[in-house]
């Protein structure tokens, strides 16, 4: 029986990916500072393997609205990635970028505006590319993510999208917890990553898994 992804991986080779994680957000908070010509700290993320309704519990609940920002991967290594955030997180950013300050209506916490919605999506773009830079450099592969779509929906509604991806090869998907502090303004997110099996194994290959 052929092993599942979860298996394949040891302390070592999650010390290896942490490591990926790491250069990760030094390339986005390069760029991030660049954007918002402020100081941005990130520290090392917490890489790990975690089940579907575990995503779903670090942004607050399966139902718990939350900002979901995809992007497909093409070239040697495809798939999709996607970054998560709470409301607050993207409204955060949103302020950080162009100084608009949070709704205070609660029923306008779950809209955003053209502007916002090109904000949030712009600053997951550099997220997302700055850790595909680094796995692409650690695999030597070509990878070309697409313009980002932004959604705003229940957890575990935008987590079905990867999960039916991924589901086909593992009960559990690679998590990526990601902090970063603008000027003492802290937002919290995290990243999913679901190659298709061929990329998958692209990467365990560069990793050195048997």
């Amino acid at each position: 029986m052929a092993k599942r992804a979860e298996d394949l991986f040891t302390d070592m080779h999650l010390d290896i990916l942490k490591e990926i994680g790491s250069m990760g957000t030094a390339y986005a908070a390069t760029a991030l500072s660049k954007m918002v010509d402020k100081k941005v700290t990130m520290p090392v993320p917490r890489v790990s393997w975690l089940d579907f309704h575990n995503v779903a519990d670090f942004v607050g609940g399966p139902e718990s609205i939350v900002v979901g920002i995809l992007v497909s991967l093409s070239g040697n290594i495809q798939g999709m990635m996607m970054q998560i955030m709470s409301l607050e997180a993207a409204h955060n950013l949103v302020e950080l970028v162009i100084g608009t300050p949070p709704p205070t209506k609660e029923e306008d916490k779950f809209s955003f505006g053209e502007m916002e919605r090109s904000v949030v999506e712009e600053v997951g773009n550099i997220m997302i590319s700055s850790y595909l830079t680094s796995i692409s450099g650690l695999t030597n592969s070509q990878i070309k993510p697409s313009i980002p779509y932004m959604c705003v929906d229940m957890a575990n509604a935008i987590l079905s999208v990867p999960a039916s991806e991924f589901g086909r090869m593992a009960d559990k998907m690679l998590f990526i917890e990601s902090q970063l502090s603008v000027e003492n303004v802290e937002t919290t997110g995290c990243f999913v990553m679901v190659p298709n099996l061929h990329s998958f194994y692209r990467i365990v290959r560069a990793l050195g898994v048997e």
